[in-house]
């Protein structure tokens, strides 16, 4: 079975929608053999991520959480600082991350996924 690889141009892309199509390509539910069981030989790159569009205030007030599973370990941070420490192709990755299926394969699909600023 070949690996299918798409290339998807983020500029002025919103994040949302963005991160949805990509989410459906590592699902492969474009894909006529889709199997929602298996995960697909397929590679998806982002590029120009850091020309991603982030309208209104988000930058701002919405907030990128991570756990670290200890009592007391929520970390709230906002998009414009998570930008400024790890970057857009963090940011994107989280996204995608918030719509695949929440199962053993998730993580597999999201190695999938490479973004380029």
């Amino acid at each position: 079975m070949e690996t299918t690889t798409y290339t998807i141009d983020a500029t002025d892309k919103a994040l949302g929608r963005l991160a949805s199509e990509v989410a459906a390509l590592l699902n492969a539910k474009n894909s006529v053999n889709f199997v929602k069981n298996r995960v697909a030989d397929v590679k998806v790159t982002v590029v120009n991520a850091s020309k991603v569009k982030v309208t209104g205030n988000k930058m701002k007030e919405s907030v990128h959480k991570s756990y670290s599973g200890y009592p007391g370990g929520l970390k709230e941070r906002s998009l414009s600082y998570v930008v400024e420490k790890k970057g857009y192709g963090d940011l994107i990755k989280h996204a995608v991350k918030g719509m695949l299926p929440k199962n053993k394969l998730q993580d597999i699909r999201l190695k999938n996924l490479t973004v380029e600023e």
